[in-house]
């Protein structure tokens, strides 16, 4: 399909594809092992995805042995795998990092071999006790540095010096001071560190979901998105900017990544946006803005939904529920700016011959109905753990319809291993946020810095969620999305809940701007993603995606000080005008950033349809009928443009 409609020399290959998601997404950017060392960790990789099917479908051992098995998996393969620097071999396995391995694996199981003993002590840690827990704290820093990178440790080790000299700090960030013995037992021997909550929710809820996403690649659902998104939005004007957004939203539904969304769908997107006429950091800017905007779609929002209901104590479906409005209203954002740069610059859609079949495509839509049952079972009230399951055997099942998509065993056995692996930055990850979460509760730094924002804001709430907006966005470079959501909702969060808004929309908001992080410069790592395949400036590139994402930068403001736009407050009709009255606001933004409605607008009126689209998207009597007024006024003006131009035309015709 692809060859079909991109040039030779435009088209972006499988190898260069993987190669921008290593460079951007250290997650990928993992060694290719062959030979006994590639058997002994393919060997790892299933048995930790055998291990974890097994936990889910029989009671898993108690919480601390399931949760220390699952950490030594993940750090026993990510030494093997990700190299300690980047001139590192990449072909073999260093004689250190072997050491590591075994070291990682060992030390993690320290609770498997002694749970009779550290429970009785219940706390009276011992010598052996923390210096194992110093050595797992450091064997956790060190694999999160090798495959999420740095930014995530560095906060980690402030965190934990902050724990330990604190006591010496003035003002309100000033605690009483813990002990390296307390800290230490605290991070590795109590369920509110390493081991706590967040590796909780990677060891049940994620880990499945991922392997579900693995399952699905295999069934060839990944690359069915592009055709169907192609056969949806292909034909329309400036149709492979809107494949991109369609193509985009679906993968974001199974996909963690950003940067990968971008790698894989944006291989073609772009391309073909370039060869119709978009310029190359317009059309970086559309896959790495819809690309990003995957993280906010329902019903996996890069795993990170998982974890909002644990630190919440909301049901997994009511968060998805809630997050689906705004997910459409920022994906309707970036498509009617996409329509309107089409319309203002004349550029056409795909001819019928540069899609693929209709029929085939047709005929494959079945591959989708894994998706729709992992809804169908949560609406239903199954749990998210074994919707994810069943899920899995949905998928397995569905794809032997097809000789070309039926799963062989190897395909299985390699569904099994590449689920393992996406799940290896996720537990690294969320062991290491375990720790800045530790010292959170040892310490109290969460409700201290709510009260500091508090504080510099007056408590004016629009200051307030500003404030928290940036430190989110700060927080949110250069993680990815369970991290930065476990830090920013832990940090920025209780600042918001404090002015009484709802817990959903506190998290929500601090979720959205650590996701957007993605594609705000000057750390725009999706940007500089979409970049590399464009041939693009990445701060063009980011500066247009940030532009097309504007509903993401809006949006959150609105469900903290209007909940309905969440459905979680006021009644279906209060929340269907709020939705109404938005996506209208979200249409004057857009026609007023693009600066193009029926015909090319001046600034006064460009800057008018924003004014009236922010208003709009906020409810309430007066800003409706003030922003439904306006742009009625402003669509008024545009028509009379239009007449004017065409008569113009014909005049001179």
């Amino acid at each position: 399909m692809a060859d079909k409609t991109i040039p030779q020399e435009e088209k972006i290959s499988d190898d260069q594809a993987r190669e921008m998601i290593s460079k951007y997404d250290k997650e990928s950017s993992y060694r290719n092992l062959k030979g006994k060392m590639g058997w002994i960790v393919t060997i790892m990789a299933i048995g930790f995805s055998i291990y974890q099917l097994y936990a889910s479908i029989l009671p898993p051992p108690p919480a601390q042995i399931h949760r220390s098995i699952h950490l030594a998996f993940a750090l026993g393969l990510i030494f093997l795998l990700f190299p300690g620097t980047k001139k590192a071999d990449r072909s073999k396995v260093s004689i250190l990092d072997g050491i590591l391995a075994i070291g990682a694996i060992s030390s993690s199981l320290y609770w498997l071999f002694n749970f009779d003993s550290l429970i009785t002590r219940v706390g009276a840690f011992n010598q052996t006790d923390i210096i194992v827990g110093g050595i797992v704290i450091l064997f956790v820093l060190e694999a999160t540095r090798r495959v999420v990178g740095v930014p995530i440790v560095v906060i980690a080790i402030i965190f934990m010096i902050y724990a330990l000299y604190g006591n010496h700090l003035p003002g309100f960030l000033e605690h009483r001071g813990v002990s390296l013995t307390r800290l230490v037992g605290h991070t590795f021997f109590t369920l509110e560190g390493i081991l706590g909550t967040p590796l909780s929710v990677s060891a049940t809820f994620i880990f499945l979901f991922l392997l579900f996403g693995a399952f699905l690649e295999k069934s060839g659902v990944g690359s069915y998105f592009n055709d169907l998104a192609l056969r949806v939005a292909g034909k329309r004007v400036g149709g492979p900017a809107k494949v991109a957004i369609f193509s985009s939203a679906l993968q974001g539904t199974i996909s963690g990544s950003s940067v990968a969304n971008v790698a894989t769908s944006g291989s073609f997107t772009i391309p073909m946006m370039k060869r119709l006429g978009y310029r190359p950091a317009f059309a970086g800017g559309v896959e790495a803005a819809a690309s990003t905007g995957g993280q906010l779609m329902p019903p996996i929002m890069g795993a990170a939904a998982f974890l909002m209901a644990e630190f919440t104590g909301i049901s997994y479906w009511e968060i998805a529920k809630a997050a689906a409005i705004p997910a459409i209203l920022y994906f309707t954002g970036i498509w009617i700016m996409v329509h309107l740069e089409a319309k203002r610059i004349g550029l056409r859609g795909l001819k019928e011959e540069e899609l693929p079949d209709k029929k085939e495509v047709l005929k494959k839509l079945y591959l989708l109905t894994p998706i729709i049952a992992i809804i169908v079972f949560l609406m239903m009230g199954v749990s998210p753990l074994r919707a994810a399951l069943y899920g899995i055997l949905t998928t397995i099942v569905v794809s032997s319809f097809r000789k070309e998509t039926r799963l062989s065993i190897k395909d299985i056995f390699q569904a099994l291993e590449n689920g393992a692996r996406a799940a290896l930055g996720v537990a690294a990850a969320t062991a290491t946020a375990g720790i800045i979460v530790g010292v959170v509760t040892l310490t109290g730094v969460g409700l201290k810095f709510a009260n500091g924002l508090l504080g510099l804001s007056g408590g004016h709430v629009l200051l307030t969620l500003f404030f928290t907006m940036i430190a989110s966005i700060i927080l949110g470079m250069g993680t990815p999305t369970t991290a930065n959501y476990i830090i920013t909702s832990t940090i920025a969060a209780p600042a918001i809940i404090a002015l009484g808004a709802p817990v959903l929309s506190a998290h929500l908001f601090t979720f959205y701007f650590g996701i957007v992080a993605d594609i705000t410069p000057p750390v725009c790592l999706a940007a500089f993603a979409a970049a590399g395949i464009a041939k693009s400036k990445p701060m063009a590139t980011g500066i247009n995606a940030s532009k097309l994402a504007i509903a993401a930068f809006i949006i959150p403001y609105i469900f903290v000080m209007s909940p309905q736009i969440l459905m979680i407050q006021g009644t279906w009709i209060d929340s269907l005008l709020s939705i109404a009255t938005a996506i209208i606001g979200m249409i004057g933004i857009s026609v007023g950033m693009i600066g193009f409605g029926l015909v090319t607008m001046p600034k006064w009126q460009r800057a008018w349809a924003v004014i009236a689209g922010l208003i709009l998207i906020y409810p309430g009597i007066m800003t409706d009928t003030f922003g439904l007024t306006s742009l009625a006024i402003i669509l008024g003006l545009q028509i009379m443009a239009s007449r004017n131009k065409k008569d113009g035309q014909l005049a001179q015709s």
